[in-house]
């Protein structure tokens, strides 16, 4: 018999005014799995954590965590889980005493200096009882937004540390490297809505198993290209004159698009042939040209140096 899934949810709609913020959301997160919902900023992710952490009622469906009905039960569901913002990074990680010993460690503290000071705010805030609990299911909401790169590998090792202990790690992220780094199972969420679900791998093979990187002669070549390319265009970087479309990969089908799309032989600089990327997943899925300019990686390129808005109207 299959094991009950750590999260359900099934039609999840919610509605801020006149903004329809999730237009039925449907989710299955297994048990000690690492999932993450990947979206960009607008697209309902942390609305969907707030109604699953009790903390939003759903206008319409039906959501259970670790068992608990997340209206019905949500006193008793907030004893089993945990979560952690966009600000709080590391609030609620782990046990309440290994949390504040990890903060403690960022922060600069020895080891044997972390761990007095964190029963010395265990004690002092009368925390005892919670210094060793241990939650069934952690949200972390945009976890990594603030931290540099050391900060943002230690938590990756604390997230795959939890998961391996037995934890379910539910996170939503901008960022397609972090969630291709962490998670077992992806769903993309757009307008409200998951648009695809499933393992990093299955969802590249959905957008394409290659892509044909096209680098251009210039501005002129690039419009020409992308303009006879059309909707087969799954990556595209104008500054940097390149072009990626779909293809099997066979020598056949990048000759055909390579006459195809460059038939004078003069707009193409030069070309290769590259796996698909969770980028190029997204771009396909969701149509949203220009995408790399809100969803990066977190290693602190361009695209992370753009300014990160918070959801409005908590979603």
């Amino acid at each position: 018999m299959a094991a009950e899934p750590a999260v359900e949810a099934s039609g999840l709609e919610k509605s801020f005014g006149s903004v329809n913020v999730l237009a039925g959301v449907d989710l299955t997160v297994p048990r000690g799995s690492r999932y993450a919902l990947l979206g960009p900023n607008g697209a309902g992710k942390t609305t969907t954590v707030r109604i699953l952490s009790a903390l939003t009622r759903p206008d319409a469906g039906r959501a259970w965590v670790a068992g608990c009905d997340v209206v019905a039960d949500r006193h008793r569901l907030r004893s089993r889980i945990s979560l952690a913002g966009q600000y709080a990074a590391l609030d609620g990680l782990a046990t309440g005493e290994e949390n504040l010993r990890m903060a403690g460690r960022l922060s600069g503290l020895g080891r044997g200096q972390a761990r007095r000071r964190a029963a010395e705010l265990l004690e002092t805030f009368g925390l005892g009882g919670a210094a060793r609990r241990r939650v069934a299911v952690i949200f972390l909401d945009e976890p990594t937004t603030g931290l540099d790169l050391p900060g943002r590998l230690v938590l990756w090792r604390i997230i795959t540390e939890l998961s391996d202990s037995g934890v379910t790690v539910f996170l939503t992220t901008q960022y397609l490297e972090e969630a291709d780094q962490l998670a077992d199972r992806i769903a993309v969420i757009d307008g409200g809505r998951v648009v695809a679900e499933g393992t990093p791998g299955e969802l590249k093979r959905r957008a394409a198993a290659q892509r044909l990187e096209l680098r251009l002669a210039g501005a002129g070549a690039f419009e020409q290209v992308a303009l006879a390319a059309g909707d087969r265009v799954i990556h595209a970087d104008r500054g940097g004159l390149i072009i990626g479309v779909a293809t099997d990969g066979t020598a056949a089908q990048v000759r055909a698009l390579l006459d195809e799309l460059d038939p004078g032989r003069r707009a193409v600089a030069a070309f290769s042939v590259r796996s698909a990327t969770l980028e190029d997943v997204f771009l396909a899925l969701t149509g949203h040209a220009g995408q790399e300019a809100r969803i990066g990686h977190p290693s602190g390129g361009p695209a992370h140096q753009a300014a990160h808005e918070k959801e409005t109207s908590g979603v």
